[in-house]
């Protein structure tokens, strides 16, 4: 049976930016927030994996944002007996569910540290992020605070 503990956790890159649009004061933006992770193992040690988790939001012409925020966290676990693509998918799904809470953290806080109206991305599991990790269920992750995942 797969076994996992992180040992380290860093938040390799924080960043908030304002832009400068030109909006009415009841504009409403869509704010769809790009999320992304990569894990590979230590050259020198197989047994620790690195995983790097991602937020990302940009403005682009064809959708304006009031700012661009980027948070990327660097996680370092030690994995003992990952041995099947199964094991894998538990440890990429499980590592995703250990670093989201830290990443939602520092994006509400950035946003709120701009003194904007903070965002507070939805508590949600760690299977649900990324359509490898979903299997044969088509879940949808909703961004809408109206909808509850």
């Amino acid at each position: 049976m797969i076994e996992y503990s992180l040992k380290a956790l860093t938040a390799e890159e924080l960043s908030f930016k304002v832009n400068p649009i030109k909006a009415k004061p009841d504009t409403k933006f869509e704010i769809k927030p790009l999320f992304s992770r990569q894990i590979r193992h230590a050259n020198e040690n197989p047994k620790i994996n690195i995983v790097i988790l991602e937020c990302k939001i940009e403005s682009t012409e064809e959708s304006p944002k009031p700012f661009n925020l980027l948070a990327r966290f660097v996680g370092v676990f030690e994995v003992q007996n990952m041995e099947t693509d199964e094991d894998r998918r538990f440890f990429a799904i499980n590592a995703t569910e250990t670093m989201f809470p830290y990443l939602r953290a520092a994006v509400s806080n950035l946003t709120a540290d701009a003194l904007i109206n903070p965002l507070t991305l939805p508590v949600v599991p760690g299977s649900t992020i990324f359509p490898d990790d979903r299997g044969g269920s088509q879940y949808t992750l909703n961004l809408d605070p109206k909808i509850v995942n």
